[in-house]
């Protein structure tokens, strides 16, 4: 993180810690980088990995409030290192760190562990989103922000269905016998759509037969998509069902919500090999939302 931003974002977040803090409770990061908080839930594993050594106190503070038992790390090699040892249900990250830079650092967590991932970062440019998600973040969360504000987005997130693990067994994978692979998918519903097939209880989606590769995110939108047929599904609507939360059409959008859901669809549509001016699968609805082109 550059020193402007960095000071920039501890003077707005030590304005605001008292939100949920204690007086004289803050703890000093170790001298290595490394933090190990015994307190909070020991189901509830959290780890932040932060370059920043006041920034990473803070955001551990955050988090162990919040009911977790909490680990740091000071650099991307060490955070994915850390998320191997202790398996951690969320984890943190800053973008622009020294060395292994946020976005690489997510990539190779997602390759070892189904953790949720949010990117926490100065940087507000459309593509620092679009790079985010593609490395495999859930969610995508611009400095300064308030701590309720990342609490929220982070018990959002635990709502959620996670992912296999990569590599690691999942149910009803192809197989090259189609006995074997009809047994293995009998009695599960499917959502069908012009060759795009879905199954939300197995969490499976394909396209003419060959098998999707979606985060955690770009499937849960796909199903809301899938499942409402021809009606049209907003934004709002949209970003409230990644939080677990249900949209009842007075909720405010923020361009940060917004930018994160046309990042979601703008990765999915390159996923489907589709073009938005000429779809096949989602078409926009412009100033409202999506919906399933017609058959």
């Amino acid at each position: 993180m550059s020193t402007m931003a960095a000071e920039g974002f501890r003077n707005v977040f030590w304005d605001i810690l008292a939100e949920v803090a204690e007086p004289g409770r803050m703890a000093t990061a170790a001298q290595e980088g490394e933090r190990v908080d015994q307190q909070g839930d020991p189901g509830r594993v959290a780890v932040v990995i932060e370059d920043e050594d006041d920034i990473r106190s803070l955001l551990a503070d955050v988090l162990q409030q919040a009911g977790f038992r909490v680990h740091t790390a000071g650099t991307g090699q060490d955070g994915v290192d850390l998320v191997r040892r202790v398996d951690p249900i969320v984890t943190t990250l800053d973008v622009n760190m020294p060395g292994m830079d946020g976005f690489a650092t997510a990539r190779s967590i997602r390759a070892i562990s189904s953790t949720y991932i949010v990117i926490l970062t100065a940087r507000a440019e459309e593509i620092d989103a679009l790079q985010g998600l593609e490395a495999g973040a859930d969610d995508y969360v611009t400095k300064p922000f308030r701590p309720r504000e990342l609490r929220a987005r982070i018990e959002a997130l635990l709502r959620r269905s996670r992912m296999p693990l990569p590599g690691g067994q999942r149910p009803a994978e192809p197989s090259d016998h189609p006995a074997d692979a009809a047994a293995a998918t009998a009695g599960t519903d499917w959502l069908e759509h012009n060759g795009l097939r879905l199954s939300i209880e197995m969490r499976l989606a394909s396209v003419d037969g060959v098998a999707l590769e979606l985060t955690r995110s770009e499937f849960d939108i796909l199903s809301e998509l899938m499942s409402a047929r021809r009606r049209v599904v907003g934004k709002g609507e949209l970003a409230l069902m990644l939080r677990g939360q249900r949209y009842t059409g007075s909720e405010y959008l923020s361009d940060s919500d917004s930018r994160v859901i046309e990042v979601h669809m703008a990765n999915l549509r390159r996923k489907l090999g589709e073009s938005p001016s000429r779809p096949r699968w989602i078409e926009t609805v412009r100033g409202v939302g999506y919906r399933l082109t017609a058959r």
